[in-house]
Formats: C-alpha cells, structure tokens, sequence
C-alpha cells in the first residue's frame, strides 16, 4: 500500500508521520506509576512543582509515623472536648501532717 493510497475504513489519516517515532518512549515512566494529579489554583500557587509536592508529602507521611495513633475504643470514656472534670479537694487533717 502506497503512502498516499487512503483506504476509507482506515482510522489512520495519511498525514499521519510515524516514521521518526521511537517505540516504548513512555513505557519506563508509565509502568513506575507516574500519576497526574490536578491542583486548586490557590494550592499550586504555594506548590508551584513537582519537587515541592514531593517535598511536603513526604513530610506529612513522616509526621503520620511519628504521630500517636487514637485509639478509637478509649474516646468514648473521654468527657467531651472543652470539659475538664472538677478536681477533688484534698483534706487534710493536722494529725496527717508530719
């Protein structure tokens, strides 16, 4: 088949020029996972990159692992936040002091 002959049930235009494509270009970047991700615009004014991304998850995670995990079943015996129990009043007695 000529390049100019164009076969009407073809999807590929003849202007189409793969002849100085270079075969699996993208293929080590995509199987290492590379994920696009679309930031606010408020967000990617402080994270102008990639690098700076990086940067502060990487923090994040590190932090979470130095953070004390909650444990879930403790809370409901906790008074509510904002509410300090009373403490007792301590007596004593002139015989108890020493």
């Amino acid at each position: 088949m000529n390049q100019h002959d164009h076969d009407d049930n073809d999807e590929m235009r003849p202007e189409y020029d793969f002849s100085h494509g270079v075969r699996g270009k993208h293929y080590e970047a995509y199987g290492a996972g590379t994920n696009v991700v679309f930031l606010d615009p408020d967000v990617a004014k402080i994270f102008p990159d990639s690098a700076s991304v990086n940067q502060i998850l990487r923090l994040l995670l590190q932090l979470a692992k130095t953070s004390v995990p909650i444990d879930t079943s403790m809370n409901a015996s906790l008074p509510p936040a904002g509410h300090r129990p009373r403490r007792k009043k301590r007596i004593t007695t002139k015989a108890g002091r020493g």
